[in-house]
């Protein structure tokens, strides 16, 4: 394997400390090496460019049936932005929903190197890893949905957290998952009866036992495993006037659990997309932003991540196991719905949407996920997502980027409002002037996310033994710039690494990498009730048997299987 010096760039590394001073980077045998490892590199002069670690994406949807649900739904997104085969890149397709070749390509462009797709329903793990496995470049794992399964929702009922771990400990082994996902808790299993939970109070419909029970009970399961990432939640009552208090309610859960992870995490929960739980008001009409009593709360507990679900400003594709919530936004835009349920597991649902600057709702949406990253005291728990698809997709990082680092973009976005003066009332953002550094977005996009994650000892930094994972980007943050600069650079890296393997060079991907599927494997004490329960559920209810249910090896060519112990 080749040798790499990239030399006298400006680095912005947390792991290190390193605040964009100039600094020099050696790739070795696919890992970061001290300079001096190396006999023979070839050099890359990052003179007056930026050079951070690989991105990475702590929750995005890219792969699985409601994508390609989503795909199929939308063949106007596909055919306006088709590109054919060009050189080492294969053909590719889609904007808010793109093919999985243009999914790996245009995280590799912005210098991205690992995704996690976020929400796996199990019964259709298969087809998740095969799109996976069609994604050239990243590294990938999935997270396979818990919080509306029979298994758990019956052993939670009963505080059966032995249990419960047990079972999520199978589930990971058979999916090939890498952490617990947790949709609406409850909510979509009460949609099953065309019922919802709207707050983590309700009452799940025929098992008595309510989201907040559901939730608690997964973080303590989660520990009780000592999982490389935290219980991940997006909760009750997303996308609606005055559920800030719901999402409060739900942080208030992980109060007084402390992570007993071997991987250096320091939460026990994260929460997704908070942009789209953090509204008041009690009507469309008088809706407001609440991110300053959202991030009070963040910023005083250090037992939990959240990323932000940043709305983009474009047209795009909706789409969650939030299955009651996507029938309550089509009844809202009246455009076309697809919903699916799936057998013991999940549900979901996808809906085309338009987030218009025109319409004041989009503003203030777009105003609060910008508020929790300018309001967040710890960049290292904050971290830059857009729910890709569902607040816009993930090609528009370097515009968020811009947005966080600008104050004079974000004036320019306002001025560009229909209703500006009313936005203004409404959200905090116009009076905030604080504008993020290189290092910051490194904290938010790499070395954040990868800590959550517990991969800590693999991705986010550039400390020799890390994974040799680098980009180098086009950007001098010592020279005068302007806004669109950002956004420039950010959107095609100059060069970029993945595992010591050169991807771009000179802005032209030039390989499509060797990618491996990350998953968990979880060994516990033999647990004769789970697995006489799994067995009963497969004869009685699904409709495949277990051995068309479970994933095998062929479906992971490249895998990496993280090994946790929580035998006791």
């Amino acid at each position: 394997m080749a040798e790499y010096l990239i030399k006298n760039g400006f680095v912005f590394d947390p792991v290190l400390g390193i605040r964009g001073d100039k600094a020099d980077v050696a790739i070795k045998d696919g890992k970061i090496v001290e300079t001096s490892a190396v006999k023979n590199p070839k050099v890359i002069d990052a003179t007056g460019k930026t050079v951070m670690a690989g991105g990475v994406d702590i929750h995005s949807h890219v792969a699985g049936p409601k994508v390609n649900v989503g795909r199929n739904f939308r063949p106007e997104d596909k055919l306006f932005t088709y590109k054919p085969r060009n050189g080492i890149e294969r053909m590719q397709g889609g904007f808010s929903v793109p093919t999985t070749i243009r999914t790996g390509y245009n995280y590799a462009r912005m210098g991205y190197t690992t995704v996690m797709e976020a929400a796996m329903p199990p019964l259709y793990a298969r087809h998740t890893h095969e799109e996976i496995r069609d994604t050239p470049i990243l590294d990938q794992g999935a997270y396979p949905v818990f919080g509306n399964n029979w298994f758990v929702l019956e052993y939670l009922k009963n505080h059966e957290i032995e249990n419960t771990a047990a079972y999520i400990a199978w589930l990971l082994r058979a999916t090939k998952g890498y952490a617990v996902k947790v949709v609406n808790p409850g909510g979509t299993e009460a949609w099953a009866w065309g019922l919802n939970c709207e707050n983590i109070h309700d009452p799940v419909p025929y098992f008595d036992i309510t989201p907040a029970q559901i939730v608690k009970g997964l973080i303590e399961a989660n520990e009780y495993l000592g999982l490389p990432h935290s219980m991940h939640v997006h909760t009750n009552n997303l996308g609606n006037p005055g559920n800030y208090t719901t999402t409060l309610d739900t942080f208030k859960l992980s109060e007084g659990i402390k992570p007993k992870s071997k991987f250096g995490r320091d939460q026990v929960m994260h929460h997704t997309h908070v942009q789209f739980h953090s509204y008041g008001g009690d009507s469309w009409a008088n809706v407001e932003s609440k991110a300053k009593e959202i991030m009070d709360y963040v910023n005083s507990h250090d037992n939990i991540t959240i990323d932000l679900g940043q709305v983009t400003l474009d047209e795009t594709t909706t789409m969650t196991a939030d299955g009651p919530f996507e029938h309550h936004l089509t009844e809202l835009n009246h455009l076309k719905w697809a919903n699916a349920d799936v057998e013991l597991e999940t549900g979901s649902g996808v809906v085309p949407y338009v987030y218009s600057p025109d319409i004041k709702v989009c503003a203030i949406q777009w105003c609060i996920g910008l508020e929790l990253a300018l309001l967040a005291k710890d960049p290292m728990r904050v971290f830059m997502t857009t729910d890709h698809p569902n607040a816009g997709p993930f090609i528009r990082y370097p515009r968020i980027m811009k947005w966080l680092m600008s104050e004079e973009s974000r004036k320019q976005q306002f001025d560009a409002f229909k209703y500006k003066d009313k936005v203004i009332d409404a959200t905090n953002l116009a009076g905030i002037d604080r504008e993020l550094d290189l290092y910051e977005i490194a904290q938010m996009t790499r070395a954040g996310p990868a800590k959550a994650l517990g991969l800590a000892h693999m991705y986010g930094g550039l400390a020799p033994g890390l994974e040799g994972d680098v980009a180098v980007f086009d950007f001098n943050p010592n020279e005068p710039y302007a806004p669109d600069d950002i956004e420039k650079a950010f959107s095609n890296a100059e060069h970029l690494f993945k595992s010591g393997v050169q991807i771009i060079n000179n802005h032209e991907i030039v390989s499509n990498g060797n990618k491996r599927t990350l998953w968990v494997n979880t060994k516990v004490n033999e647990n004769p009730q789970v697995m006489r329960d799994v067995k009963e559920k497969f004869l009685r209810y699904y409709t495949v048997t277990l051995n068309n249910y479970e994933v095998s090896g062929h479906y992971l060519p490249n895998p990496y299987v993280i090994e946790v112990d929580a035998t006791q």
